[in-house]
Formats: structure tokens, C-alpha cells, sequence
């Protein structure tokens, strides 16, 4: 994991010798896992190291998660919230996914990693939100989802505490989809805070994070049933 270490370095951040064993052991369960369930299609170590590990750290240049409460929505394999616990360990994070052999693996490899403080859900987000504690209750939310925005602020910022804030993870084609988010923003609390671009390291692709900080108390109302976000998404 050196390259990892020289790469996370050029991003700023500091991974130690037992950080990097831990990030060492994920990508070995990983693949071992992903042999008998889709886990990623990526799976070269170097690839696994950008585009999912400092791909996931890159959070962490616009929000400080020490100490602070994440959920990570749609999570899969763990990313962005694995990663993210590895380099801020106190950090306390929840994992969410609506398929239960990845909330399986998410549990192993926590256990094989030591991690404390990680809680993983098996449950759809606009469910979840709902049970005690749940409800405006996190610092941070985060997604590598691939829905569009303005459906995933509306999973997202109910679990937000007021001024707290979502960190989308999208491209740098996603002007369609931060200029239909805005009004959803709006609708439930929100609004669009900053638009973060980076490179990551060897690559010459542009990544974006969308930062939409909660304002004001979400509706009641929202989320709905994700058949009616589907549906009628905010706009």
C-alpha cells in the first residue's frame, strides 16, 4: 500500500503503518468475497486504491469528520464510509444498504478490521429514517449512489441534524443534476452549499462533490415512499 500512502499524502492527509494494514486487509476480503458475490467490478489493486479508497478519502477536504456522526447511504462495499473510518477513526459511522449479503460483508470485514463504533443497516434509507434515533441525528450524510441528486437529498437530509450537511458524490457532468436538485434542497431544508472538484492521483478524470448543507428542519412529509420519488422526484 505504499503508492496508497504516497497518493494519500499528496491529498494531505497521513495514513499510518496500522491504517494501511487495515486498508491492506480490506483489499484482501474484498476480492476474496467478490469471488462469490458482486461486491465491485473493480479489482486491480492500483484501481481499487484510486477509485474506491482515495476516491472515498477525498471527502474528507471538505469536511472535518472527527468526532462527528456519518451515515453512508447506499454504501455497497463500504465506500465512502469504510475508508473515511480507517483514516478518522473517531469518527461514528453507519453503514446503510438495502441488500443483505453486502450488509453481511460489511460486518466481516468491520470485525476483521477492529473497527469501533460502526453500526451496519439492512434496510432501504426512506425506511430507516424512521426508526428511534435515526431522524436528524447525524453531523454528516454521505453517497456514492447513483441516483440522481435531487432523489438522494431527499433520502439524505432527513437524517441531518440542522446544520449539518450531504456530501454527493457525482462528476463534473452533473450540472443537470445540481441544477434540478436546488428546488429539492430547498423543499426539505436544504441548500446547495459549494461544488468541490478533484483529480485523483494518476488520473486525469474530474470528480465532484456536491455539498448541501441542512438549513432549516426537514417536512414530515419527506422522505415518501421511493416508488413516489421515483416518480415524482423533487425539483
Amino acid at each position: 500500500m505504499q503508492n496508497l500512502q504516497q497518493s494519500a499524502k499528496s491529498m494531505g492527509l497521513a495514513l499510518s503503518h496500522q491504517q494501511l494494514e487495515q486498508f491492506e486487509t480490506y483489499w484482501t476480503f474484498l476480492l476474496e468475497r467478490n469471488q462469490v458475490m458482486n461486491l465491485t467490478a473493480i479489482t486491480e489493486r492500483e484501481e481499487v486504491e484510486t477509485r474506491h479508497f482515495l476516491d472515498s478519502l477525498a471527502l474528507l477536504q471538505v469536511a472535518d469528520l472527527k468526532e462527528k456522526r456519518l451515515i453512508d447511504i447506499g454504501t455497497g462495499a463500504g465506500f465512502p464510509g469504510l475508508p473515511l473510518k480507517i483514516a478518522e477513526p473517531t469518527l461514528e459511522l453507519t453503514l446503510l444498504d438495502s441488500l443483505g449479503k453486502r450488509v453481511t460483508f460489511l460486518e466481516e470485514i468491520c470485525s476483521k478490521l477492529e473497527l469501533e463504533s460502526v453500526t451496519c443497516v439492512h434496510a432501504r434509507a426512506e425506511e430507516w429514517v424512521n426508526q428511534a434515533g435515526a431522524r436528524a441525528s447525524y453531523d454528516y450524510a454521505a453517497s456514492r449512489a447513483v441516483a440522481r441528486l435531487n432523489m438522494l437529498t431527499e433520502l439524505a437530509l432527513p437524517y441531518l441534524k440542522v446544520g449539518g450537511a450531504f456530501l454527493a458524490m457525482k462528476t463534473s457532468h452533473a450540472e443537470e443534476e445540481i441544477a434540478e436538485a436546488r428546488g429539492a434542497a430547498q423543499k426539505l431544508g436544504g441548500e446547495i452549499e459549494r461544488e468541490y472538484d478533484y483529480t485523483l492521483p494518476g488520473t486525469d478524470g474530474i470528480h465532484r462533490i456536491v455539498v448541501i448543507r441542512k438549513v432549516a428542519e426537514t417536512p414530515e412529509q419527506y422522505p415518501r415512499r421511493f416508488a413516489r420519488i421515483q416518480k415524482q422526484p423533487l425539483v
